[in-house]
Parts: C-alpha cells; sequence; structure tokens
C-alpha cells in the first residue's frame, strides 16, 4: 500500500533549493515535493487521503537536522520518512565522521522504531565537481557508514554516491552545488524506485548547454566565485548559515496538489 502519511527531514537537499517555484512555501519545489505528488495521485486512486510535511532546512548540519526535525516528525506518526544529512557537515575541515555516524545510528533507531519506513540516502561523489573534490575521502567513509546504518534498521537507501551518470552543469543549479529541476526529478524518481512504489515520473530532459571557450569557461568560473563562493566563504568566517531565519516549508501533515 501507498504511504498515506510522509515527512522530510534534511537540509537544502530536501527542502529543495535549486528547483524554484515561487508559488510554493520557501520559493521552491524540489524532489521531496515531487515524490509527495507522485504518493498523493497513488492514495487518490485508492480513495485515501494522504498527508505530506517537509521540515527541512537549508544549511542545517547533522546534528541540527537531528535535534530540530527527528522528534517532530515521529509526533506527526508518519508511515514514511526521508532523511538526508551530513553534506554541509563534511565541508567543514574538522568533521568528526565517526561521531557523526554514531548520532545518525541513534536518529534512524529512533524514526525506525515509530513504525515508519525510512529512506537514507548517500552523498553524491564529489569527485564530479572540482569545488568540493578535496572531500571525496571523507566522503565515501560517511556513505560506507550510511548503508551500514540502513541495513541495521531495514531503511532503503538511494545510492547518490553511485550515480555517475550525469554531467554536473546538466543536473545542477548555477551555484554548481544545489540541484536544478533535472536533478531533483531523477531524485525523485530514485526515491520512488527504492521503494518500490509504481509512478508515473519521467526523466526530465537535459537543460541545453552552450559550448564555451577556454577564455568564456574562466571569465564564468569567475563570475561564479564571485556570485556563490564567496557568500560561502563569508558565512563559513562569520558563523552564520543560508538557513538563518528560514522556517520549514510544510511543518505539518497536509494534502499537497
Amino acid at each position: 500500500m501507498s504511504p498515506r502519511k510522509y515527512v522530510a527531514l534534511g537540509d537544502s537537499f530536501t527542502e529543495g533549493v535549486g528547483d524554484p517555484d515561487p508559488a510554493r512555501p520557501n520559493g521552491c519545489r524540489g524532489w521531496a515535493d515531487r515524490v509527495a505528488e507522485a504518493l498523493a495521485a497513488g492514495a487518490a486512486r485508492d480513495g485515501a487521503d494522504f498527508g505530506y510535511a517537509n521540515l527541512a532546512i537549508r544549511g542545517r548540519k547533522l546534528p541540527a537536522i537531528i535535534e530540530e526535525q527527528v522528534e517532530p516528525a515521529i509526533t506527526l506518526g508518519p508511515d514514511l520518512v526521508s532523511i538526508h544529512g551530513g553534506g554541509n557537515d563534511l565541508l567543514r575541515p574538522k568533521a568528526d565522521v565517526d561521531a557523526l555516524a554514531a548520532s545518525y545510528d541513534e536518529a534512524i533507531g529512533r524514526l525506525a522504531g515509530s513504525g515508519a519506513k525510512v529512506v537514507l540516502f548517500t552523498l553524491g561523489d564529489p569527485g564530479l565537481n572540482p569545488a568540493i573534490r578535496i572531500i571525496r575521502g571523507r566522503t565515501a567513509i560517511f556513505n560506507e557508514f550510511v548503508r551500514e546504518i540502513a541495513d541495521r534498521h531495514g531503511a532503503a537507501v538511494v545510492d547518490m554516491w553511485r550515480m555517475r551518470g550525469w554531467k554536473v552543469a546538466e543536473v545542477f543549479d548555477e551555484d554548481r552545488l544545489h540541484l536544478n529541476p533535472v536533478g531533483h526529478q531523477m531524485i525523485a524518481i530514485a526515491v520512488l524506485d527504492a521503494l518500490g512504489l509504481a509512478h508515473e515520473l519521467l526523466p526530465l530532459g537535459p537543460v541545453a548547454l552552450p559550448v564555451l571557450s577556454r577564455r568564456e569557461q574562466r571569465a564564468a568560473d569567475l563570475a561564479w566565485a564571485r556570485t556563490h563562493l564567496a557568500p560561502w566563504v563569508q558565512r563559513r568566517v562569520t558563523g552564520r548559515s543560508s538557513g538563518d531565519g528560514v522556517a520549514p516549508k510544510r511543518p505539518t501533515l497536509t494534502p499537497i496538489g
């Protein structure tokens, strides 16, 4: 039976950053909304109600996701929970992967113990992105912990580490860090497939990419550094987050169109 109550937890990836939609809360759609829409369609065919909550907030590190989102999610009584985290932690030079894994394991145990089916994600291979390639080793270690945690608690896994058939420029937003609509649709399909649920989602066509000369590519890289990299560095130095002042886009279980 298709899930009737779905709660999504995490950071900007789950909030839907990179998939803009001004008509939606926080101005974005994202893969979780796309999954919820497919689940709602399945529930409607069965003549059942469906509720969806999304507690994810951009910029959140894993400890904050666990502290702020896990217990509220359990209180909502979902039968399906997805959770993504760790990427913002691993970008910090002093990330303790073992400690992150231990706290993640405990949190997933609580979610699975509530009776909900849990979906976990490995992090995408940063080797595909020159801007964050330096964290590739610790990402691989964290991902192996994620697989281990999933095995222990009977969770489904969307293994993004193994999704290497895409080009960064085709599936990522202009900030080169968040997925664009094409990428979010791919993840929505992967989630539904990992759950073994029938759906009608199809991949979106790739974004047409301009062919740039070396000079034009250098100019594009400099523009990216000014627009996206510099503000990110400034937030790290000042201890601020892109999620400061941002509220969950869907704090309660409600229908989705």
